[in-house]
């Protein structure tokens, strides 16, 4: 089982940054087409708009996590139908409400 977690956290792992870096492009040549300008390279710096440091910092850290969940997930459905099992530390959510337990009172 411990080789089965390595693969599974090595796959993951490059699953996200490969994502990360695809939605990172995707949005620099987003940012550049709609504003006519290279996106803050830092939103800290004083210099920056705030509205424009708001902008990148709301815009960026939305669609990159966006983009790094798809890619998990595609990642855990690719090692479930490989291996027949959930990756190591992964559970099922059971948002079904008739199988959900009974709230505490």
């Amino acid at each position: 089982m411990a080789s089965s977690s390595k693969v599974w956290s090595v796959f993951s792992l490059v699953a996200a940054v490969a994502a990360a870096a695809v939605a990172k492009k995707g949005l620099n040549t987003s940012w550049r087409a709609a504003t006519g300008k290279n996106p803050p390279a830092n939103p800290a710096d004083p210099d920056v708009d705030l509205w424009e440091a708001v902008a990148w910092a709301a815009v960026s850290g939305t669609f990159v996590g966006i983009a790094r969940m798809l890619a998990s997930r595609k990642a855990a459905d690719y090692y479930t139908k490989s291996t027949g099992h959930l990756p190591p530390d992964l559970v099922r959510d059971d948002q079904d409400a008739d199988s959900a337990p009974a709230p505490q009172s």
